[in-house]
This record gives structure tokens, sequence and C-alpha cells, in this order.
């Protein structure tokens, strides 16, 4: 095998469960022959092969297994059985801020985390300024970790890993870290990797983020490889199996579009007075919401429903709509639906709408997008707070006192 090169054959890993952890030695010998213990088989006959070169994507459910498949890789466990190689040099970014001490500076951590990932102290020296610059942790380095934010901590992460001269890196949902800007900041660093001929695997819920990386990805279902093949086809299959699931679990763990896909928001804008395509809006003007929708025939009857939250995730506004009811077209093809505020009834801050389509009750989802659009409102004069006051006020006359 070339350095960079990964080969996974017939792989199967068995977790042992207990009922209740042995705590103590006393524990031990009284439980003995009574605690019972369960064996949870986290991955089935896993067998796939990555060249060097190729980013390749790990997609399924919560407990599909994608994490211990790339914990095997990295050789932090072992299989119980099958076997796995990965020649080269590995850079995992699994447990971004894994191995810090808390009670050592952020400058003694790089050195220390450096060398847990087999990097030399000359060559810790030589990066050093760059990881710290790309971390954005100049003001920071010299404070014990303890004092840092989680952000901070798996900045400072992600950038020892990201600096590593690697063969292979492996990824476990990296984009979740820090603010927009620094995840563009860690993509551009992962496609850099790339482009220089690096192996990539990477594990994330964000769709978007793995078609942006990966040609080809492996849809995980319940430990065994339910497709391996061009990434959109395993997107595809990866969403219709949250197809009915409003809220699954994975949204968390930056999941954000889903939906069983016979038939799709095509595309969605927000519409200034003019008609103008904006993000950014002052208080009271005019708003338009326009969402093109794609519908073969024969697809039942749709409804629409359209949530706007706030930063912090926060319901500001949900309303739901029988597309029949405003003169949707019983025909195959994109047809588009707009929505219209004389006046925008928010006053100040960074908002997000939500789109579903469902069938007419509301139980099996078509498609779902969390973040369909972002948007920005500044306030008015004298206005404050989310949502804007838009009534009239009066002074009641007097009446004349007899």
């Amino acid at each position: 095998m070339a350095p960079g090169e990964i080969r996974v054959e017939g792989v199967a890993r068995r977790f042992r469960i207990h009922a209740r952890e042995t705590r103590t030695l006393k524990d031990l010998f009284v439980q003995r022959g009574r605690a019972g213990a369960e064996d949870i088989w986290a991955l089935h006959d896993v067998s796939l092969e990555v060249a060097r070169g190729e980013a390749v994507g790990l997609i399924g459910r919560n407990g599909s297994g994608k994490t211990t498949l790339l914990r095997l890789i990295a050789g932090i466990i072992k299989p119980t059985t099958g076997r796995v190689r990965a020649d080269g040099r590995i850079g995992s970014l699994l447990e971004l801020g894994a191995g810090f001490h808390p009670d050592f500076t952020g400058r003694e951590n790089v050195f220390l985390n450096g060398a847990i990932q087999g990097l030399r102290r000359a060559e810790i020296r030589d990066r050093f300024d760059e990881i710290v610059a790309f971390a954005e942790l100049e003001h920071a380095i010299d404070r014990s970790v303890r004092t840092y934010s989680s952000g901070m901590t798996m900045r400072l992460g992600f950038a020892i890993a990201a600096f590593l001269d690697a063969d292979v890196l492996l990824l476990d949902e990296v984009f979740a870290v820090g603010d927009e800007a620094f995840q563009r900041k860690c993509f551009g660093r992962i496609f850099a990797f790339k482009q220089a001929g690096g192996t990539i695997v990477f594990v994330s819920h964000d769709a978007a983020a793995v078609e942006r990386l990966c040609e080809r990805s492996v849809f995980l279902e319940r430990g065994r490889v339910a497709f391996d093949g061009p990434t959109r086809e395993a997107v595809a299959r990866y969403r219709r199996a949250l197809a009915d699931e409003i809220d699954p679990a994975e949204r968390g763990a930056g999941l954000r579009e889903w939906g069983s896909g016979e038939a799709t928001i095509a595309s969605a804008a927000l519409l200034g007075s003019e008609g103008e395509d904006r993000l950014q809006f002052l208080s009271g003007e005019p708003f338009a919401v326009r969402i093109g929708i794609d519908a073969p025939d024969g697809v039942p009857p749709l409804r629409l429903q359209l949530e706007l939250r706030d930063d912090a995730g926060t319901l500001v506004a949900g309303e739901a709509v029988d597309l029949r009811a405003i003169g949707w077209a019983a025909q195959g093809g994109e047809q588009v639906v707009h929505y219209e505020l004389g006046s925008l009834p928010l006053a100040d801050g960074r908002f997000h709408l939500r789109l579903g389509l469902t069938d007419e009750s509301g139980e099996h989802l078509y498609h779902w997008l969390d973040d369909a659009l972002v948007f920005i409102v500044y306030p008015g004069d004298g206005e404050r707070g989310m949502v804007r006051f838009a009534g009239t006020w009066r002074v009641e006359e007097k009446t004349a006192k007899r």
C-alpha cells in the first residue's frame, strides 16, 4: 500500500455494555455473576477502499457507525473481526481539544498536543506562529486553557491538527467549530489539503458540506454499508431515511436538509420593494418571499410550512399554507409562490427562515430546509428588541364634567 491509501476488509466492531458500571473493588465481587452485559454491534461486515488523494464522505443517522469506523481507521480502537489498514501519517480531527491540560497555557498545550499527534518539538516550533494565527488566539496563547471558552479550545485543537504534515485526514463534524467566518477558514484549509493530494474521510450531517468536499460517499445504515457511490445519490438516500421525521435528532449535529424528495423546494429568495433580491432590510420595509417548488405529476396536494427563528433558534413566527387554496396548479414541473408583507414587523436582529414541504396531513415530509434564507433587519428610529410595534397612538379626549 502507498501512503494515503485506506483498506477496510470485512470489519465488525462489538461493544459490551454492562447494566451497571462497576466502580469499586467491592462492587466487582458483589456483582460477580449477577451483573448482566449486552453486546452492541456498531459495525457489521464493512468493506471499503479509499485511494490516495480521494475524499470520501461517511453519512448516516446517529448510531449508524460513522464515528466508530473513523476511530478504527485512526487506530484508536481495534476491530472485533476483519482488518483495517491505513498507510502514512494520519491526522485525526475527531474530538477537537482532546488531550489539552486545563492548567497548562495555550502555548504549552500546542507543544503537548502536537507531540501526541506525532510531531517533533522542532516541527511544532516551526509551525507555532501559523497555528496560533490560524486559531486567532494571539491575545490568549499564554493564558491557562481553563480560562478559554469552548469555541477557543476547539479552534486551537483544529489549528494544531490542520497543520500536521499528514497523508490522511479524518474529520468528524469539524464544521461545528466557531463562527461562520472561522468555518469558512477551516473548509479552505481542508480543501487545500485535498488539492495537495491528501486523502480525506469526512463525517458530517451537513449534506452541503459533504457535497462540496467529496465526490464519493458511503451511506451507513445500522452499521452496514447501504450504499457506496456518488455523493449526490448517497445524500438522497440519507434524506429519504429521514423523510417521516419532522424533527430528527441529527438536527443538533449539523443536519440542515432532509426529506423523501418526491417534491422539492427548488429555490428561495427574499425581495425588496422593487422586486430585487435582498438579505438586509430596514424595519417596516415592504418584504416578500419567493419560493420555487418542483413537483412532478402524480404528487398529492402539497402543504408549505414557514418558520422564522432568531440566531438562538427561538421561534418568532410560523405558518403553514395549503397550496391548492392559493391556486396551485395540478401539473408537473416547477411553480413559484409568493408571500408578501406590506410592512416588516421585525425591529432588529439576524433571522433564519426555514421552509418545509409536506403532504396535506403534514405527516409525510417531502423536503425541509433548515436555513433556507438568513437575513438581517436593522432598526428604525427609536425601535428596540426583536418585534416592531406597528400600532397607532392617540390621546383620549376628556369628557366634559356636569
